[in-house]
């Protein structure tokens, strides 16, 4: 009599994709129809958990730091004394860092004061002066019907500036003022997580060695050791691109804006600090920033001096050639890999998911996600047998061929 249990597997196989993917379609469509409870129930979650997404930005952002001063006391202490070199490097980054927010706050507040009460009283001053000028002008003193128009027209102005800033600036500060309680407790909440934050970001500088470790004994007792080190590297190579991209781009920018702060101060553009910090802290997103930078620093001067503005355009497409061509590559080298055209997608992606935030952080993400992609097409290639196809590709349009694998490795049969 025939053993009637091997026919019994395929039909088993069966029911169980099919169950698979009827059930995969039913979560798809749920998360369809139920997208924005889905989407408030992860707004939730984030809100609660913002302090904790402070405090990792914090952490990262500051990494560097702390491992080069921790480097540095490994030498002047001995082996004994871990613990204590470990809190002195923790103490010394978060002092690091406080001293830069309180500086860069220093400079920006006063500058910005200044700017607004400036920009309103040189406002006035160029319309009185090119109206003084168009009344010496001898074809408009001559003619009674062109000079009455510019008085006129002077008048209405100054009229409509003063009944704009009694019964609409005035009003708006007073309704400001009526619902401050909604903005102090807004700015308390704010307040509550960066603390919350800094607190986390302490914890995480101090352990982040045994977290590290922590993460690599969970991932090696779920996957397969072939796996596993796929997704360490995959995890390696995306904080290394995250870190030199965004270390980097920090870095070159409060370079360029310390170059713009020394040119503006000798050639004495108006609010040049103000406008330093604008070029420096938007030279950050990658493409669009100089031209985003540009625009409003170009106009806060522009409104005290025409002509010295004129110059900083000038000035400004000068330091962007110097920061393309020479600083940024030499900071950054080619960290991404991505194509000119790859830029623009990611960043025109994730700033219109994320704003400011994934302007600059879109960049990384997205050489990530290619990295991945180009993994997988290898591993694809050599898995057809087709690996020939990806030379004809380097050949075609000139790629680095150090891509290709130089002996593409079989797959463990006991592991599929």
């Amino acid at each position: 009599m025939m053993d009637k249990k091997p026919h019994i597997k395929p039909y088993l196989y069966g029911m169980l994709a099919g169950f698979g993917a009827i059930s995969l379609s039913i979560i798809f469509f749920f998360f369809i129809y139920r997208f924005e409870g889905f989407g408030d129930a992860v707004s939730k979650l984030t809100s609660i958990l913002m302090p904790f997404i402070y405090g990792a930005v914090i952490a990262y952002l500051l990494k560097p730091v702390c491992n080069t001063v921790e480097n540095f006391l490994h030498r002047l202490f001995p082996e004994k004394m871990k613990g204590l070199v470990s809190a002195l490097s923790v103490a010394a980054t978060l002092l690091f860092g406080l001293l830069v927010i309180y500086a860069l706050f220093m400079m920006i507040i006063p500058q910005l004061v200044t700017s607004v009460t400036t920009l309103y009283y040189t406002a006035r001053a160029n319309l009185s002066n090119f109206i003084r000028w168009v009344n010496n002008l001898e074809f408009v003193a001559d003619n009674e019907v062109i000079m009455d128009y510019v008085n006129k027209a002077y008048n209405a102005i100054s009229v409509d500036l003063d009944s704009w800033i009694k019964n609409t600036l005035m009003p708006s500060m007073q309704n400001i003022v009526s619902g401050v309680g909604i903005g102090v407790l807004n700015v308390v909440t704010v307040f509550k997580n960066l603390i919350i934050g800094i607190i986390v970001a302490i914890y995480l500088l101090a352990s982040r060695k045994k977290f590290a470790q922590q993460a690599k004994l969970i991932l090696y007792s779920i996957l397969k050791p072939r796996w596993a080190d796929a997704v360490l590297s995959e995890v390696l190579y995306a904080d290394k691109m995250f870190g030199g991209f965004i270390n980097g781009k920090i870095m070159d920018s409060a370079i360029i804006g310390v170059l713009c702060y020394i040119v503006c101060a000798i050639v004495k553009f108006p609010s040049a600090l103000l406008v330093s910090v604008i070029i420096g802290v938007t030279n950050v997103i990658p493409f669009f920033g100089p031209f985003i930078g540009a625009v409003p620093a170009t106009l806060l001067i522009l409104i005290q001096n025409p002509i010295k503005a004129l110059w900083f355009v000038l000035f400004i497409l000068i330091l962007q050639q110097l920061d393309g061509n020479i600083i940024g590559p030499k900071i950054l080298g080619n960290s991404t890999g991505l194509s000119s055209f790859w830029v623009l997608f990611a960043i025109l992606l994730f700033g219109g998911l994320w704003g400011f935030v994934g302007m600059i952080i879109g960049v990384p993400l997205f050489a990530v996600i290619y990295d991945v992609v180009k993994k997988l097409v290898i591993h694809g290639l050599c898995r057809n047998d087709e690996l020939e196809m990806l030379g004809t590709y380097h050949e075609a349009f000139g790629d680095p061929e150090e891509d290709i694998p130089a002996a593409p490795e079989a797959p463990a049969q006991n592991e599929e």
